[in-house]
This record gives structure tokens, C-alpha cells and sequence, in this order.
């Protein structure tokens, strides 16, 4: 195991003092070492694809952007009014074009992140409209939540993205929010960052403030991914304007797009997993090979995030059984098209309670099992999406961190001095190995070593104060608040880079209406 480090924000996460909030393992990518879940058969595999290219051909999907009808109609695809049909042949042929790997690279290259393959990384939560801790309750975000939650997602090494934003801040008008929060994402992280696909101003802006944060030319920003964007269709079996208009800005650029229909089976999708996922796979491909008839070569990602809805009252449901399903039977299907994969780390729970990690653990490890390579929400989230909680973030980077080291190859390895015969011979029976030299020379990092978990007797936490692990976690967020250091930027680069953002406030930022 490598040697762990304590929390900060310095780039690498590399500072040590005495008195960090935690100890945790340090910043790597992680490389999937198990094979995936299949379970479909492979006919299951050909029935699905199948159904997909019949979704396509026959029924086709809306596409509400008038350049991408002419992109499509140019390629060859029969269109009635903003319908799209899209021939088995050509989807083939351009799928086969979106690389199966690439590296993204943020402004600090210690940071960069390895998609596809075998790769497995994690990004924080993005994009609840609410905010909950154990002092305030849930309430709307504000930019201060903001800003504390990104703070978070640079201090965990095991959260590799900062995503969208952690939480929606509502008291920053939504004209310029765009330029208020990618600022401050850029100045507290050195991660890979995101921008929304919400119309022509907004991923320009962005695309232009990674630039500017790498203190990069254009012509180097556009040689290599440094920053990414996600677009959901409107299932069902449609893509709107703006999020194409932005996934498309983003690909003649070579950013990577990751493609996510949002199919809740019984409500968006059929009730059925299988046509569920038959769904989403289709409303998926119709924008990747959108993407690659723009740009052939763009990096892209198919992305899932099927589940059920509680039949009892419409709401969705995450972290079930049949999401963990959806999950491994659409990561079959993305190695069958031969594309990276994205999923969720999700929960319907409204508290960082056990319900919350139940769900999230259901759905993290499905993730792992279906081969996912990007992990979105994979700290952070509850009520379905609607809140951020900094305690939640810091329960599932436990989880997470369990996940990293349980993938380490040191635990399965087979050499001489692990299989530890000398030791065995040296106890015999009835000993113990507390003692012997192949235990002392390997106790400091032989198991992994909880941040937010109790592992103490119940007589000894009572004596501690008997604290939940909410509030364990909520003792943990406010002493990473309190050692917080950003990462460094040249000065040169911060006063570039607030000169466009108030260049931009100025002449008005991004329309609010589409």
C-alpha cells in the first residue's frame, strides 16, 4: 500500500502538519482490477443492440437543434421535421470512430485522469438545487455553500473531478453565475473541471477560463482534452438545443462529451429494465455520432442513469436492485460499442443516514461491477439529487477510499514473503502474529485505515461522546474548512483570468432564456 498522506490543497495533496482533519490515502488513478458483471448472455447483448438500432431506424429521436439537423441530413440520415432516423451502417461506422481511451489534463498535470480501459475515477456531487448540514438543515444553495463543497472535492485525493457545480448557488443570477463559480473552482482546485452544455455563451466562457487557467494557447488547449461536459437527452427519444449547441462547441475542440439519457423505468422509459435500457442506449448513440460526424475522433462517453421510479407515488428510486442491474447491463453494452462509461453514485435517502449509504454503497459498487470508468455524484448526494451534504460527501469518500484500496494489486499478491509461509512456521498452532517480524514490518499499512468510521468497542465510543457518523463527519468538514489551503496559481494567471470574468459581467454573461 502506498504511503498515505494528510489533507491540504497543495498541488500532488503532498503537505503534511500535525493537525490535519484527516489522514487519508493519496491521490492516484485507480485502475479497475476485476473483470465486470455481465448479465446478459450474448445474445442478450445482440437483443439489446437490436433493439436500439430498430429505436433509431424506425422511430426515430427528436433532435431540437437546427445545425444538428443539418449535420445529420448532410450524413445521410432521413429527417421528418425534427425527427431523426439514423441507419444501423453509419451508426456502426461512427461510433467506431470515438476513441475507446484519453486522458484529460487540467491545469495542474499531477491532476490529469486517465478515461476508459480499465480506469476508474470518481467526481463529486453536481447540481442540487439544495444544501443540508447538521447545523443549518436543508435550504437553498448560496455561493458560500458552494465554495465550501468545492473545497472538499479538491482536499479528497479519492475525488478526482470537480464536476458540475456541488450545489446549485441561487444567489448568484444565473446570467453570470457561470463566471462566479468556474472562477472560484478554478482558484480553490487544480482538478479536472466541467462546464454546462447550456447554450453558446456559457461553454465558450468556460472553455476560454480552463484556457486561461492552464496558461494555455489555443492551439494547446485544442491539441488534447483539458476539461469535459455531460448532456442528458429528454427521454423520452429526445435531444434539446442548448446542450447540443454546447456538446457540439465542445467536440470541433476536441473536449470530451459524455452522453447520459436520464430513463427512469415506469415513467421516462418502459417498466422493463431491458427496454429501459434498449432506450437509453439509442437516445446515447444518436448523439455520439452526432458528435462524431462534427469532429471524428472526439472523445465521448456513453453514460447511464437508468432506474426505476417508487410505483406508489412517481418519485425515483436509486441504489435498487434494478439500478444496480441497468448499470452492469449498460456496461456491457458500452464495451460492445467499444466506449468509456459513465454512472452514478446515488441515493433517494433525504439524510446522511443508513438508508443513504445503503444506497450509495448499491450504487458505487455497481458502478465497479459494470466497469464504469467515470463516476459522477460519487460523493455528496441525497434526495434523489435535490440536496448536497457536506457529512454525505465525507461518508462516501469513506467508501470510496474502501473501493481504491480494495483495488490495490498488493492485497492479492502471491509472492514468497506474502504468501508468508516462514511466518506461519514461526507461530505454529494456537500463537498469534501480533508479535512476529513479517506482522511488525508490515503493520502500519497492512489494512486500510477508516477517516469517518468508529471502529472502537461500544463502551469506548460512549466514552468519546457517542457521536453518530453524521456527526463524526460533520466535525470532519468544518477542520478541513478551518486547514484549507488552495492550490497555487500564478498571479499572472488570476488577475487574466478575473480581467475576462468581469469583462464578461460587464457585457452581460449568458442569456437566462433559450
Amino acid at each position: 500500500m502506498a504511503k498515505r498522506t494528510r489533507g491540504g490543497g497543495r498541488a500532488g495533496n503532498t503537505r503534511r502538519t500535525s493537525t490535519s482533519a484527516i489522514d487519508q490515502m493519496p491521490w492516484r488513478n485507480i485502475k479497475n482490477l476485476d473483470r465486470p458483471t455481465e448479465p446478459l448472455d450474448e445474445g442478450g447483448v445482440y437483443a439489446i443492440h437490436k433493439a436500439a438500432m430498430h429505436i433509431l431506424s424506425e422511430i426515430g429521436i427528436k433532435m431540437l437543434n437546427p445545425e444538428a439537423l443539418v449535420v445529420l441530413e448532410a450524413a445521410g440520415c432521413k429527417i421528418v421535421e425534427d425527427t431523426v432516423f439514423f441507419d444501423e451502417e453509419m451508426v456502426m461506422e461512427m461510433i467506431s470512430k470515438a476513441p475507446a481511451e484519453y486522458t484529460i489534463t487540467p491545469r495542474n498535470p499531477e491532476r490529469k485522469i486517465h478515461i476508459g480501459g480499465n480506469n476508474l475515477v470518481f467526481g463529486n456531487v453536481s447540481s442540487p438545487p439544495n444544501y443540508w448540514d447538521l447545523e443549518t438543515g436543508k435550504k437553498p444553495g448560496t455561493f458560500k455553500s458552494f465554495s465550501d463543497l468545492m473545497k472538499l472535492t479538491q482536499y479528497f485525493n479519492c475525488i478526482h473531478v470537480a464536476g458540475g457545480y456541488p450545489v446549485e448557488p441561487i444567489d448568484v443570477h444565473a446570467s453570470v453565475r457561470h463566471l462566479h463559480c468556474l472562477q472560484e473552482k478554478l482558484l480553490l482546485t487544480d482538478k479536472v473541471v466541467h462546464a454546462y452544455s447550456l447554450g453558446r455563451e456559457r461553454v465558450d466562457d468556460v472553455m476560454e477560463m480552463v484556457r486561461i487557467a492552464g496558461g494555455l494557447t489555443d492551439d494547446e488547449f485544442d491539441a488534447t482534452p483539458r476539461m469535459y461536459t455531460n448532456i442528458n437527452s429528454v427521454s423520452p427519444l429526445v435531444h434539446d438545443y442548448p446542450m447540443l449547441d454546447g456538446a457540439m462547441r465542445l467536440a470541433r475542440r476536441a473536449q470530451p462529451v459524455v452522453v447520459t439519457p436520464f430513463t427512469l423505468a415506469g415513467a421516462m422509459a418502459p417498466v422493463t429494465m431491458s427496454g429501459a435500457v434498449s432506450l437509453s442506449i439509442a437516445e446515447g448513440l444518436a448523439a455520439i455520432v452526432l458528435l462524431q460526424l462534427v469532429n471524428p475522433g472526439c472523445p465521448v462517453a456513453i453514460g447511464t442513469f437508468t432506474s426505476n421510479v417508487d410505483m406508489k407515488s412517481g418519485a425515483p428510486a436509486f441504489g435498487t436492485p434494478e439500478y444496480i442491474r441497468a448499470t452492469q447491463m449498460t456496461g456491457q453494452m458500452g464495451r460492445f460499442y467499444g466506449l468509456p462509461i459513465r454512472s452514478s453514485g446515488v441515493c433517494t435517502a433525504n439524510v446522511p443516514d443508513g438508508q443513504a449509504m445503503w444506497e450509495t454503497s448499491n450504487s458505487l459498487w455497481a458502478a465497479v461491477q459494470s466497469g464504469t470508468n467515470v463516476v459522477y455524484h460519487a460523493a455528496g448526494w441525497l434526495e434523489g439529487g435535490l440536496i448536497a451534504s457536506p457529512e454525505k460527501f465525507i461518508m462516501d469518500c469513506e467508501v470510496l477510499q474502501m473501493i481504491q484500496r480494495y483495488m490495490e494489486p498488493a492485497i492479492i499478491k502471491t509472492r514468497p514473503e506474502d504468501l508468508a509461509l516462514d511466518a506461519i512456521a514461526e507461530v505454529g498452532p494456537q500463537g498469534h502474529y501480533f508479535g512476529v517480524q513479517h506482522t511488525q514490518d508490515r503493520y502500519e499499512t497492512a489494512f486500510y485505515s477508516p477517516i469517518v468510521s468508529d471502529w472502537s468497542n461500544y463502551e469506548s465510543w460512549e466514552l468519546n461522546g457517542a457521536a453518530w457518523t453524521a456527526q463524526r463527519a460533520h466535525k470532519i468538514f468544518k477542520d478541513i474548512l478551518d486547514e484549507f489551503t488552495p492550490p497555487l496559481m500564478d498571479e499572472s494567471i488570476k488577475e487574466e483570468l478575473a480581467e475576462f470574468v468581469d469583462r464578461r459581467k460587464a457585457e452581460g454573461g449568458a442569456p437566462t432564456d433559450f
